[in-house]
């Protein structure tokens, strides 16, 4: 029986692929990151994991409004995470808790090609993301307690924006 769930499980990650594909996200140096990573500033533990996280995320709410048959590549230079460590707190005892409070805004800079499938530009540019704002969002009691929450919320925000319509015909 658990068997049987896996190899379903399986047959639906496998028929999500080509829709993925639309989607690549490109990290231009995260090592130099301003902060993407789950310590203090400069300590590479879980950027990876907080990398992953933001490019999932990214290609699952991009993906629909991508053309068929387009693809879309975004490049990360810079990602600074909602909140922060504050050094003043004592060692040992939260010195790795990210506090977040609005003076501590998620920034991302990036660029992004959108072609079609010749490989002709439809759109692309740079873009300094920012919400000044981010804690006032009214995000969904289910996502506020996700990891990178307002971090995400600045990418679907950006995604909306700048993608949606594509692809539809204008009257």
């Amino acid at each position: 029986m658990v068997l049987l769930g896996a190899a379903a499980l399986v047959g639906v990650r496998a028929a999500d692929t080509p829709a993925l594909a639309k989607v690549e996200v490109v990290f231009s140096s995260p090592e130099k990151f301003t902060d993407a990573a789950q310590g203090q500033r400069g300590s590479e533990w879980g950027l990876e994991q907080n990398l992953d996280t933001l490019k999932d995320y990214l290609i699952r709410r991009a993906s629909p409004l991508v053309p068929a048959g387009a693809k879309l590549t975004v490049t990360f230079t810079d990602i600074d995470l909602a909140g922060e460590f504050e050094p003043w707190r004592s060692p040992g005892r939260g010195d790795n808790v990210r506090i977040v409070k609005d003076i501590y805004t998620p920034k991302m800079d990036l660029s992004f090609k959108l072609t079609d499938g010749s490989g002709k530009v439809i759109k692309e540019g740079t873009r300094h993301l920012t919400d000044m704002n981010f804690m006032n969002n009214l995000l969904p009691a289910s996502e506020r307690s996700e990891s990178l929450a307002y971090d995400k919320q600045l990418l679907a925000d950006w995604v909306n924006q700048e993608f949606s319509g594509l692809g539809k015909d204008k009257k």
